[in-house]
């Protein structure tokens, strides 16, 4: 059997640089070498793309560490309408038959790599430019939500043309109430807000991360999360999973530097009622969004038992500790065959895409 000819992408121009890095030793770790011939690309912080020889010691892709001959830089090109990698040490011509990017964050998560492998006519994993783009702007998310009737927190778009005043926020949301960028994961930026003067700070803290900024009403409940798998018109979804946070909220420290930062329970100790609900309700926002390939969304569920949905993450992580893969693995999809699941829907998607026509006549 012919080997799937795959191109890791990871690390970034992100926040989440470092979580994209594990997120990638994952699933190099899980890939069968006996299905599929694994190239690994790192993007550095500044963006330059290098061939990486292994992930193994490496934590960010930087220029420094050009000094452990770990990487080697590459340029793309476009063959006969199909793009191609260029390692620039040796000329060596890399052609790969699907990427699959695990960049989270900004230029990965909201829809500039899967834009640039689409210009590049390379087939990858996970959803569409739209969708992606679209799942990553928390304002356009909710509004896409609201009105396909999913309920959601209520909350306000801020902007630095626009102040809206601090008593305006609270006598619209209450108080405490979160405010968090528009366009970044992780938890990256969010900040939950109980006095003026903080929100002053904080404000200020979120918008070095976006031009826009959610506020939004701080909802009271059990966070609990949902993995989904395959196309909108017929998405698959795990068993959820709940979230216990040993912080005040489930914070960047809480998910990735505090190893006691929170507590996993999967399946999530709820009614099969509200499992009903969280699931109808995750693939409706999943179809919503016209989902291609995997997402994982997150709920609150209050005492009342109402769910409302949180976000969507249209590239989640796949560390050690993270949610997406660990929903499938206890409700009895492998790693190893989720990892393969994912490479197939993207050569799937892609077939799909090459039937449309691009011309008139």
């Amino acid at each position: 059997m012919k080997k799937i000819k795959v191109a890791l992408l990871c690390g970034g121009r992100s926040a989440e640089h470092e979580v994209s890095i594990n997120s990638a030793k994952n699933i190099a770790a899980a890939m069968d070498p006996l299905q599929f011939d694994l190239t690994i690309i790192g993007i550095s912080k500044s963006g330059q793309w290098y061939l990486v020889k292994t992930l193994n010691t490496i934590t960010s892709i930087t220029e420094n560490t050009l000094l452990d001959h770990q990487l080697q830089p590459l340029s793309f090109s476009i063959h006969q309408g199909q793009g191609q990698f260029i390692n620039d040490k040796t000329n060596e011509t890399i052609k790969v038959d699907i990427a699959f990017p695990i960049l989270h964050g900004t230029y990965g998560e909201d829809g500039c790599i899967q834009g640039f492998l689409k210009m590049l006519n390379i087939p990858f994993t996970g959803c569409s430019v739209l969708s992606s783009a679209a799942g990553m702007d928390k304002d356009i998310m909710k509004q896409i939500f609201t009105h396909s009737g999913i309920p959601n927190a209520p909350y306000q778009l801020l902007q630095p043309w626009a102040p809206i005043s601090f008593q305006t926020l609270v006598e619209k949301l209450g108080l405490p109430f979160f405010i968090k960028p528009a366009n970044a994961g992780s938890s990256v930026g969010v900040h939950k807000i109980k006095t003026e003067s903080e929100f002053l700070i904080k404000l200020q803290d979120a918008f070095s991360y976006d031009t826009k900024v959610l506020a939004e009403k701080f909802i009271s409940g059990r966070e609990i999360e949902i993995s989904v798998l395959g196309f909108a018109s017929s998405p698959e979804v795990s068993d959820p999973g709940e979230i216990r946070s040993n912080h005040e909220f489930y914070s960047y420290d809480a998910k990735y530097v505090d190893a006691q930062g929170a507590e996993c329970l999967i399946p999530a100790p709820l009614s099969k009622a509200v499992i009903n609900q969280i699931k109808h309700l995750a693939k409706k926002a999943y179809t919503a969004l016209n989902c291609t390939g995997f997402a994982r969304i997150d709920f609150f569920v209050t005492d009342k038992e109402d769910v409302l949905i949180n976000e969507i993450n249209t590239l989640p992580g796949f560390t050690n500790i993270s949610m997406y893969p660990k929903m499938w693995e206890a409700s009895g999809l492998s790693y190893p065959n989720l990892i393969r699941q994912l490479i197939e829907l993207g050569l799937e998607q892609y077939k799909k895409d090459q039937t449309l026509k691009t011309n008139w006549y």
